[in-house]
């Protein structure tokens, strides 16, 4: 497995996303923790999950106990989680960006995690009704003692990146938002953060790609250089994500065992230039 880095640390080029294991309809428990073991076997040492990975509000914090669950006793593992994204009843979302309750929600996913310290600690989604400064604000504070080691946002615009790394003196260790071929309006953000040496990592990486979906000529470049190359089109994507900068560190979302291991194996495919031309078509 290749290596990229969250500020200092080295973690797999590809990571894994957790969602899909936690939402209405999510596959049995026991195959979600199988999934998550065989990323850890193909080399997977980043796995992403939030507090609010969960059906709706009364099983708040799935994820993060799925993830502590299966890796019980796995060493080597950056597990990345969110807060400021709430669950109302009935599966709803709502946001929270006060300090305060970032603060609290921290100290939730500590003990979920079963850890003293959580190793990136991302504020989910900027809260309209809280300035972007005290949300970020209270990641600092975290920081400094010493309840997370490395800060990250997610959902930012570049103004909201630049303030947040300003509020965090310099110390923004990543960028969580949504890239993929169908979703491309996060570039200018992933130029920032590649200028800026901070982690960027695509949430919903494959996209319409990963559900088979029709996303036209782009989808059908995607699957071309898949057959021409004998590999999935969700390793072209991968692959063409990571070529977009070395900052950039994919973390597609599954549920089956086979397809972490699939999306694992991208880091070994280097697209040529009139591959990559052909794909940002």
């Amino acid at each position: 497995m290749r290596q990229r880095r969250i500020a200092d640390v080295e973690v797999s080029a590809i990571g894994l996303g957790t969602m899909p294991m936690s939402f209405t309809g999510r596959p049995p428990r026991e195959r979600s923790i199988a999934t998550i073991r065989s990323a850890v076997e193909a080399g997977v040492t980043l796995i992403d999950t939030a507090d609010a990975y969960s059906a709706d509000d009364t099983d708040f914090g799935h994820g993060e106990e799925l993830v502590a669950e299966a890796l019980r006793g796995v060493d080597g593992v950056l597990v990345a989680t969110k807060g400021g994204h709430v669950r109302t009843p009935g599966g709803g979302w709502a946001l929270d960006g006060r300090p305060e309750h970032l603060k609290a929600a921290c100290e939730a996913s500590l003990r979920r995690l079963g850890v003293d310290a959580i190793d990136l600690y991302q504020f989910h989604r900027p809260d309209p009704e809280v300035p972007t400064a005290e949300s970020v604000g209270a990641l600092a504070d975290l920081l400094d003692a010493g309840k997370i080691r490395y800060a990250g946002v997610s959902n930012f615009d570049v103004a909201q990146i630049r303030e947040a790394d300003d509020v965090l003196g310099g110390r923004l260790a990543a960028v969580q938002n949504q890239l993929s071929p169908a979703f491309r309006s996060s570039e200018p953000e992933l130029a920032l953060c590649a200028d800026l040496g901070i982690a960027f990592l695509p949430w919903s990486p494959l996209g319409g790609i990963g559900a088979g979906g029709d996303l036209g000529t782009r989808f059908r470049a995607f699957a071309e250089v898949g057959a021409d190359r004998g590999v999935s089109p969700q390793q072209v994507c991968l692959a063409w994500l990571l070529a977009k900068a070395p900052v950039v560190i994919p973390i597609p979302g599954s549920s089956r065992p086979d397809s972490i291991r699939d999306s694992a194996a991208a880091v070994h495919l280097e697209l040529s230039d009139e591959e990559l031309k052909r794909l940002d078509g």
